[in-house]
């Protein structure tokens, strides 16, 4: 699958307004600019095991398509919701605990970087990432 591998953030487009809109806080807003984050990504038919290691946190989530499951960000948002394929796109669907506002998030390759998009509450924002 062409999701598998290791991707690491190579820029952000829009990201700090996102972040402000999700009502974290400057400071953090200022810290997750520069997380350094790097996903592994593996999938086995439905299923994917996901690794996230950023400079606050070290991750490990395994999801099955259409299967709800709970995640945090690393600010300590709760969410709640599932993965799906649209296609060549994964794409999130998940509610916050605290507020019940959705956020959509969805993962792509485009031109061999990972392109992932957030959408909350009418702001849109994009994290590009290259193997490696």
């Amino acid at each position: 699958m062409t999701y598998n591998g290791s991707w690491k953030v190579d820029r952000n487009e829009n990201y700090e307004k996102f972040m402000e809109q999700m009502g974290i806080n400057m400071v953090k807003r200022k810290l997750a600019a520069h997380d350094n984050l790097k996903i592994t990504l593996e999938q086995t038919g439905d299923k994917f095991i996901v690794k996230e290691v950023s400079a606050f946190r070290t991750l490990d989530i395994e999801f099955t398509l259409g299967v709800n499951f709970e995640y945090s960000l690393a600010d300590g948002t709760e969410l709640s919701g599932s993965w799906v394929m649209e296609g060549d796109m994964l794409k999130g669907t998940f509610s916050r605990k605290d507020n019940g506002k959705v956020l959509i998030t969805t993962r792509k390759i485009v031109d061999g970087e990972l392109v992932q998009t957030y959408n909350y509450e009418g702001v849109d924002a994009k994290r590009i990432f290259k193997r490696g």
